[in-house]
């Protein structure tokens, strides 16, 4: 089987989201072919280059999203290297485009809350846009071009607008028109022919948004099947990130709007689409995802770098608590401090170990200061004596140090691991935490009560004293600490391993592409056609079953999957030697 691997700012790339499991994805399944197809997010990670790639991986094709605005060459040269007629199909369809973003889409019925007239509309602008870049050789151009800022303009003005897109001006047009392109530039690139994914079998997108496009194109040309995993789920995230942004509140919700619709074309389009969590799950459902669609695939860790601190009988220090993370504010350290200040004046041998460096950019850095100088303020250096040297019960540590020279090591320190975030995804510190077999103390945010089931505490979060209590009856408590820690190493082991996760994927495969496979004809090196090229199996008709009583439709009856009982199933693929 041939895979098309679709990235944004990850794999292969040394640096990024998702490159892990992405790599321990590809290396797990050694009997498909990988081509992998990267957008870029930065010139650093471009500089910083790829990691080593496995031999399944057949070929790499990137493309930046990074690269800096050049307005007036583009619009110089929408004007001279575009005919009246490519241009007039331009105005159309961005405007089509334009007017599904902006229109408030009062009564829409759609389980998205887009109505189906709405995402059609969205749908055949985009798809008319990307003919048009085929045709052309790119909309880079056009889509900052003035003729898509009027489009834009005329957008917001016309009945039936956003209330909040109606007060945008023309430099929140021009800024909306520049971060469209970007989102937008897959359709520009030349990856969908027969020497690229128009040859794969099926399109892997490792997130939403930009990343799924070239998948949604590939199915519209070519007619690949599209599998989309989200561990984080790309629309979240830009809702999170808006309000970093330095743009105007109608900018902010002309890019929702844009990135909500094109949220719901993908899981429209998508033939699976496998969330990393119930969190997740969630999300993808509110925003137009058929429930009969959705397999939970829990991220796949590597247990063994924890497996000799896991099977250890050493349970650590029993009066230390531990956080690993990277610090930044949404992981609220300053509550956490504040819990501990609490703890410490019913456990006054108690210390705190807060392990990780800042997340990249300034307000990361403040945040560190900060929390060093509360560390400080609430906890003044102690001594044993009048001539001891004085010691902080907190401390901030950084992996590679020579008190925490592995992760492992950390984890290894102390008796229950504390987790004390306002927003979180997957919790892959708690996991760590279970592997290494320790008791955990946690805010209910995300998937957090998911992901430890009931093998460690749970208290709301932004409330220090129900954290500090929660760790004061750990600390305490020696037999429920080696309790909690084995079951959750157990469940651990269980969900959360590399081998769960490719075992998966590799059943997801083989399900998409025999139900799916791609009507390609067989051709010899001459060009002509093959006669029996493609197995029979190929030209049988595939259908979803979906589970009587509303039940997931990865299985059948007796909880065998429905798609093991079909004709086009795995096992007759296998039989007939594909």
């Amino acid at each position: 089987m041939r895979i098309g691997l679709l990235t944004e700012g990850g794999y292969p790339y040394v640096n990024g989201e998702a490159r892990l499991w992405c790599d321990r994805l590809v290396r797990g399944l050694g009997q498909h072919e990988f081509d992998v197809y990267a957008l870029s997010r930065s010139e650093r990670q471009e500089t910083q280059g790829w990691i080593e790639l496995p031999p399944q991986v057949k070929q790499v094709r990137t493309a930046p999203l990074w690269t800096a605005e050049r307005c007036a060459d583009d619009r110089a040269a929408f004007g001279a290297g575009y005919g009246r007629r490519a241009r007039r199909r331009f105005a159309e369809c961005f405007g089509e485009l334009a007017a599904a973003v902006c229109e408030s889409g009062a009564g829409a019925t759609g389980a998205s809350g887009v109505s189906d007239a709405l995402a059609d509309r969205f749908s055949s602008a985009l798809y008319g846009l990307a003919e048009l870049a085929g045709d052309q050789g790119g909309l880079i151009g056009a889509l900052r071009s003035e003729t898509a800022v009027r489009a834009l303009e005329g957008a917001c003005r016309a009945p039936g607008a956003l209330r909040t897109a109606r007060a945008a001006r023309v430099p929140d047009l021009l800024a909306v028109a520049g971060l469209l392109e970007r989102a937008l530039r897959p359709l520009s690139l030349d990856w969908y022919g027969d020497d690229g994914l128009g040859a794969v079998d099926l399109c892997h997108a490792t997130s939403g948004g930009p990343a799924a496009l070239p998948g949604l194109l590939a199915q519209h040309f070519s007619g690949v099947p599209l599998l989309v995993t989200e561990y984080g789920v790309q629309l979240r995230a830009h809702y999170l990130a808006t309000g970093d942004e330095a743009l105007s509140t109608p900018a902010r919700a002309l890019l929702t709007s844009f990135h909500g619709k094109l949220a719901a074309e993908v899981y429209r389009k998508a033939t699976v689409i496998t969330p990393g969590n119930t969190h997740a799950r969630r999300w993808q459902e509110r925003c137009g995802a058929e429930r009969s669609k959705l397999r939970t695939v829990y991220p796949g860790m590597e247990a063994s770098r924890f497996a000799e601190v896991g099977e250890r009988e050493d349970p650590g220090d029993p009066d230390t608590l531990l956080w690993v993370g990277r610090i930044e504010p949404a992981k609220d350290l300053i509550s956490l401090l504040h819990a501990f200040a609490e703890i410490r004046k019913e456990e006054p041998k108690a210390r705190l170990r807060i392990v990780g460096a800042a997340a990249e950019g300034p307000e990361a850095a403040a945040y560190l200061a900060h929390c060093r100088a509360l560390a400080a303020q609430l906890f003044p250096d102690e001594a044993d004596g009048a001539h001891a040297v004085g010691d902080n019960p907190v401390s901030f540590e950084e992996i590679g140090a020579p008190e925490v020279p592995e992760l492992a090591d950390a984890y290894a320190a102390g008796s229950v691991v504390v987790l004390s975030s306002v927003v979180e995804g997957f919790p892959i510190s708690l996991v760590e935490a279970m592997f290494c077999g320790r008791a955990t103390v946690s805010t209910d945010v995300g998937a957090v009560v998911e992901v430890i089931g009931g093998t460690g505490l749970v208290v709301p979060p932004r409330n220090p004293r129900a954290l500090a209590e929660a760790c004061v009856a750990l600390l305490r408590d020696a037999g429920r600490r080696e309790r909690l820690g084995a079951a959750a190493r157990a469940r651990a082991l269980e969900l959360f391993t590399v081998e769960q996760n490719t075992e998966a994927f590799r059943g997801i495969y083989l399900e998409i592409v025999s139900h799916c496979p791609v009507r390609r004809e067989a051709l010899d090196d001459a060009g002509e056609p093959v006669p029996f090229g493609n197995p029979a199996e190929a030209y049988m008709p595939g259908r979803w079953a979906v589970a009587a009583g509303g039940g997931d439709a990865s299985t059948g009856p007796g909880g065998a999957p429905s798609w093991a009982q079909e004709d086009g199933s795995p096992e007759r693929l296998k039989e007939a030697g594909v």
